[in-house]
């Protein structure tokens, strides 16, 4: 058991030096194949050799192990072919050869087909494996990403966490320098509070007893102003009570005004219509008066053209001291200045309903 742990060993090691030697896949197959049949008197079969080297494609260890079968039956075929050996010994060894090949062939092939098989299941479970490993990946990723967050964090907490103990130990020697400062001013006031305790025994006599005689008079001041209080008091809730009175003839007040605001405006909405209405009235009756101007106009024409000529004689025959009588044809003219004092009237009543309604 250990000879053969020996030998894995041993092959392991002389692998690893082969594949830093030849980088290329097929020379390494070769070396491989003539490790294991020279030196460690192994038959290299396709799946050994690829689960050994571990590279290149399922073909690839199948193929140069057919080389490597075809490169040595050609050497050995070149010495069995020697001129010294018999005809009949170079014979046998040629079938035996053949006999050879061809087994190692067939064992060759089935050992393809097996190492397909297994390459085709491990290709399968390898896959499942990528597949989980992927996952797997990227769980450990998201981890990572995450663990990265909280260690940047971290890292600025501690740095934060630092900073305030820095500070921290900055703060505590001040608040020792600033302690010591402080227990040398309290000794300081120790001293001097002893001083005033001494002061503050003898004038706490005195102020016992100015004290016992303030408390009589509070006393006596306290009952006058409890007495003060309930007076106030009385006269506080008689002003309140005067006060909702107040307030409540106040709001009656207010709604009686404003019921004779309405009514108000109700009247100077009916009196502003029939004003209207007498103003057309009005416009009316002076545009009748108008033109009942302008025909007594034209009939107070004629009458004067026949009263000119007879003014001479009348006057003439007139009785010293006496006074002409004035013509009928003034009468019109005083219906129309009777006529234009409604007409004046009306309009100093316009005014006032316009300086109302301002």
């Amino acid at each position: 058991m250990t000879d053969v742990l020996s030998d894995e060993v041993r092959l392991a090691a002389e692998i690893d030096r082969l594949k830093a030697a030849f980088p290329k896949t097929r020379e390494l197959y070769r070396e491989v194949c003539a490790l294991l049949f020279f030196r460690f008197g192994q038959t290299p079969t396709a799946n050994r050799l690829y689960q050994l080297v571990r590279r290149g494609s399922m073909g690839t260890p199948a193929a140069v192990l057919g080389e490597f079968w075809a490169e040595l039956r050609e050497k050995s075929r070149v010495r069995i072919e020697h001129p010294d050996l018999p005809a009949d010994l170079g014979a046998a060894a040629g079938e035996l050869v053949a006999t050879l090949w061809t087994r190692a062939t067939a064992s060759a092939q089935a050992e393809l087909d097996a190492l397909r098989a297994d390459v085709e299941g491990e290709r399968t479970a390898a896959e499942q494996r990528v597949a989980a490993a992927r996952d797997e990946l990227g769980r450990t990723e998201t981890a990572l990403e995450q663990r990265t967050a909280a260690l940047l964090a971290a890292q600025v907490e501690v740095r934060e966490l630092e900073k305030a103990q820095a500070e921290g130990h900055a703060a505590r020697q001040a608040l020792e320098a600033e302690i010591t400062r402080l227990k040398s001013e309290a000794l300081a006031r120790d001293r001097e509070l002893e001083k005033v305790r001494d002061g503050f025994s003898r004038d706490l006599e005195k102020l016992r007893e100015t004290a016992a005689q303030s408390g009589e008079r509070l006393r006596a001041t306290e009952k006058r102003a409890l007495l003060e209080i309930d007076r106030e008091r009385g006269a506080a809730a008689k002003l309140q009570k005067e006060v909702d009175e107040t307030t409540k003839r106040a709001e009656k007040r207010d709604a009686d005004h404003r019921r004779a605001i309405e009514a108000l405006q109700a009247q100077l909405g009916d009196a502003r219509h029939q004003a209207g209405v007498l103003q057309g009235r009005l416009e009316a009756v002076q545009a009748t008066n108008a033109t009942l101007q302008q025909q007594l106009a034209a009939l107070r024409e004629p009458d004067v053209r026949e009263t000119r000529p007879a003014r001479p004689a009348r006057a003439r025959g007139a009785p010293a001291g006496t006074t002409a009588v004035r013509p009928a044809a003034t009468r019109p003219a005083r219906a129309a200045r009777a006529a234009s004092a409604p007409a004046s009237k009306t309009a100093v009543r316009r005014k006032r309903g316009k300086s109302d309604d301002r």
